[in-house]
């Protein structure tokens, strides 16, 4: 294909591993009200999900969750990130030669802008998008809902056809897919399998991305 015009990244597990911290304080949290799962489990079930619909699931499985629920986790979940994460190895890279080429780049998250300011804000990746986040929490939507993601292009004056999303759950390939434009999955830790399925071009390491998106 051509260079993309706009490139969309999601922020969890893309572009910072926040994944694993923040499933284990899931895990430590939702002990508390009869729910016991590992963080690995948490994983499993909740990651690409919104706050609205991991509460849901709770509740189903017998959760007594206080009104306040969704404020507490992320109450906990900041202090944890706040104390640091990573960035994803090889991302800064693509970023930076995306930008080389003058083809904007920006991020699409089910989480809230509080929390990628916290997990962005600590390296030099909020800076890189120079504050081009968009969040499904605010939106009041949820991948796979392609709201999300056509937004985003729309804030850039970009067609759909046009964009490239880089997503990492299988939630976030639907919700690209639904919004017509091409998603590539990040799968270093495996789920190939459902990533493919979904409908993304699987890949496993950052500096493959080079030749698809043309750098």
């Amino acid at each position: 294909m051509r260079r993309p015009e706009l490139v969309i990244f999601d922020c969890d597990g893309v572009l910072v591993d926040s994944e694993w911290p923040s499933n284990e304080v899931m895990a430590r949290n939702i002990s508390r009200y009869g729910i016991e799962l590992s963080t690995e489990e948490c994983m499993r079930m909740f990651v690409g999900n919104s706050m609205d619909m991991v509460q849901k699931t709770l509740v189903e499985m017998g959760a007594k969750l206080p009104d306040n629920w969704i404020d507490e986790v992320y109450k906990e979940t900041f202090a944890r990130l706040e104390q640091g994460v990573e960035v994803v190895e090889g991302v800064l890279d693509i970023i930076e030669r995306l930008q080389a080429l003058g083809i904007p780049v920006c991020v699409a998250s089910n989480g809230s802008e509080e929390k990628m300011r916290i997990t962005l804000g600590q390296n030099d990746l909020l800076r890189k998008f120079d504050d081009a986040i968009f969040s499904a929490h605010s939106l009041g939507v949820s991948k796979p809902d392609p709201t999300l993601f056509l937004h985003a292009a729309a804030a850039f004056g970009i067609s759909p056809a046009r964009s490239v999303v880089i997503e990492d759950s299988v939630l976030g390939i639907k919700g690209a897919v639904n919004a017509g434009m091409q998603v590539y999955g990040y799968a270093p830790h495996g789920n190939e399998a459902a990533l493919a399925e979904a409908g993304g071009i699987v890949f496993n390491s950052m500096d493959a991305l080079f030749d698809p998106l043309g750098l």
